[in-house]
């Protein structure tokens, strides 16, 4: 008779390797918590990683830094109290047992299972929206981008940038400097785009073309990249060929939740998506908390400031839960015994230099 072998229990799995997934792995950690992150993509950091030279400046304490370095930060933090980490990995289902934990099953067939749960999965599967055009996919990495990973190779180019949120306009301020020149297609009559960068890119003399939308992409001789970029105007019919060099699409993301929620533990959604809540990250089924974007709530703030705020509550609602007992939040760090052995290394390396 083979040996058998008893699954893993986390006391918390956090749903998602982002921002506020990665704080609420450090917090609960602080807090003793056995804890699991499961995250879709190869890599944690979320959706920072898709902007790794925007500059961030909102973030309390921390000197402005660019996307790539905060994202290893946050990472690193998030890594602090050694949580199991399992990337790559797609939730499909959440279940509950006979004993009123949960069953998080996977894509690879695999089944998790746990005391309490956090969605941290913000804004859902990092998946850009594509161009719905024959053979646009070819041309995808070479001079067709839908993220911007480096700045540099958009320098003294001719850019055409299509989109008119604030994803779209953010970029095309950031190559004003940059680029040669700056063209944004959009489909409608005005950007979405907070105003004050849209008057940056007036004043920086980028050029609007507006209530318009990419009709079809013309390759070099070779095709092995865009030579032009056929527009079409909704309104007239009339279309244009423009000459570029790269082509950035910033047309949103489709938002996938991820998994699947069995009858049983039905949650109730804001416009289908997002989780309603309250401020100390619990939905409204019980063991099942929320931090980050796919939360909402009466005086939510969707920055990364209100992230760290979120994932706190969230991570001492889950303690609570699990033990009524426990104090409502932990001891404040610069007192907390799981940084001692952590202190005493940190200070004795600055002594030593």
């Amino acid at each position: 008779m083979g040996a058998f072998k008893v699954l893993e229990k986390y006391d918390v799995t956090i749903i998602g390797g982002g921002p506020a997934g990665l704080f609420s792995s450090f917090y609960s950690g602080l807090r003793g918590l056995k804890t699991k992150i499961i995250e879709c993509q190869s890599e944690l950091g979320g959706k920072v990683l898709l902007y790794p030279e925007k500059m961030i400046w909102d973030v309390g304490g921390q000197p402005p830094i660019l996307g790539e370095a905060f994202a290893k930060q946050i990472v690193a933090q998030g890594l602090t109290f050694e949580p199991t980490v399992c990337t790559n990995t797609k939730v499909e289902l959440i279940q509950k047992d006979e004993n009123n934990d949960f069953i998080i099953t996977t894509n690879d067939g695999m089944k998790h299972y746990s005391k309490s749960i956090i969605l941290a999965i913000g804004g859902g599967i990092i998946e850009p929206k594509r161009l719905d055009i024959a053979g646009a996919e070819k041309y995808e990495g070479k001079n067709l981008h839908y993220t911007v990973k480096s700045l540099k190779q958009f320098h003294n180019k001719t850019v055409l940038i299509s989109g008119g949120g604030d994803a779209a306009i953010d970029c095309a301020v950031e190559l004003l400097d940059i680029a040669k020149k700056v063209i944004i297609v959009y489909r409608k009559k005005e950007c979405r785009a907070h105003e004050a960068q849209v008057d940056k890119l007036i004043k920086g003399n980028a050029k609007f073309i507006m209530n318009t939308t990419i009709s079809s992409l013309v390759g070099n001789e070779d095709d092995t990249a865009i030579k032009q970029v056929v527009l079409k105007n909704i309104l007239s019919g009339i279309t244009q060929r423009v000459e570029i060099d790269q082509v950035i699409v910033q047309h949103g993301y489709n938002q996938d939740v991820s998994f699947n929620v069995a009858e049983d533990l039905t949650l109730e959604k804001k416009d289908d998506y997002f989780y309603k809540g309250d401020a100390f990250g619990c939905t409204t089924q019980e063991g099942i908390f929320a931090a980050g974007d796919i939360l909402t709530y009466d005086g939510k703030i969707n920055l990364l400031a209100g992230t760290f705020q979120d994932a706190v509550n969230a991570v001492n609602s889950v303690k609570n839960y699990l033990d009524p007992n426990a104090a409502k939040v932990a001891m404040v760090s610069s007192h907390n015994e799981a940084f001692e052995e952590k202190n005493k290394e940190m200070i004795a390396t600055m002594l030593g230099s």
